[in-house]
């Protein structure tokens, strides 16, 4: 994407925020809803950010109006996810700073290409590719192996991780495991909720994926793994996997920042020589 064109659509997100109705939150309301999110007291932001709390006070109550560089500042402190504080400058009138590409964008072709080549080379364990909604951008071979036997209707793009873990026609029946892998994964999801300070998309996630039915609490007591590893059939056999998350720390678009590779990795040795034949 060429300057110009970026440039052109900052401006139309510009103009748009602009047209926002009179009941739509202030950039003040919306710092205060991050900080009390966040359960900083206004002298606790004020320190942190190296400000006045009076500075603060007068931000959040609509007295005084914030440049873009203190709307970043304060965004920061409060580890706002890079899209809100995108809302957070359309809020206050300015042109939003992060670019939001498509993953197939020609300015991200050699970063997803890089990514790519880390799901090959983990073969052959499974390996995925993740956006900020836990949806499927990109998986390895491996990965059709698990999925074998799910309803075709769960496996139609966006396939969500989370949905076709939980679901009784996606691979609940078959994680051995499953009211402790539950769990683990309602607690990511409840982070993540909290994290990006209540995202529509991940709550109509959390909705859906509780309603299924529940198999059990997970034991009272913790295991003797030292992680929580995915017990699943797969082939007639038990594979014992746990998972490794990482991100790319230095991306400076909204696209790249939300994806992150969901590698996994034998618990067992078992597992190990199953998967390596």
């Amino acid at each position: 994407m060429t300057s110009e064109v970026m440039e052109a659509a900052l401006s139309r997100a510009y103009a748009r925020s602009m047209i926002s109705t009179a009941t739509s939150p202030s950039v003040g309301e919306e710092l205060r809803r991050w900080r009390e999110l966040r359960s900083l007291s206004q002298l606790a932001l004020a320190t942190q950010a190296e400000v006045s709390t009076r500075h603060v006070s007068y931000v959040e109550n609509g007295r005084s109006r914030p440049t873009p560089e203190m709307i970043i500042r304060l965004a920061d402190v409060m580890q706002v996810p890079m899209a809100e504080q995108n809302r957070l400058l359309l809020a206050g009138g300015y042109a939003p700073r992060y670019p939001h590409r498509s993953t197939d964008d020609e300015a991200l072709a050699p970063v997803m290409a890089g990514l790519r080549s880390l799901l090959d080379a983990h073969a052959p364990y499974p390996a995925l590719l993740l956006d900020d909604h836990w949806d499927v951008v990109d998986a390895n071979e491996p990965v059709d192996a698990l999925l074998a036997g799910c309803d075709p209707a769960l496996l139609e793009p966006p396939v969500n991780v989370i949905r076709i873990c939980l679901h009784p026609r996606g691979l609940a029946p078959r994680i051995r495991n499953l009211p402790t892998w539950r769990a683990h994964l309602l607690h990511q999801l409840e982070q993540r909720i909290a994290r990006t300070g209540g995202d529509p998309a991940l709550i109509t996630l959390r909705e859906d994926v509780v309603g299924h039915p529940a198999p059990g609490e997970p034991p009272a007591q913790p295991g003797v793994d030292p992680v929580i590893p995915l017990e699943i059939e797969a082939g007639g056999q038990v594979l014992r996997l746990f998972s490794v998350a990482s991100q790319i720390e230095s991306a400076a678009d909204v696209t790249l920042r939300g994806l992150h590779l969901e590698t996994f990795v034998p618990a067992d040795e078992q597992t190990r020589q199953l998967l390596s034949r």
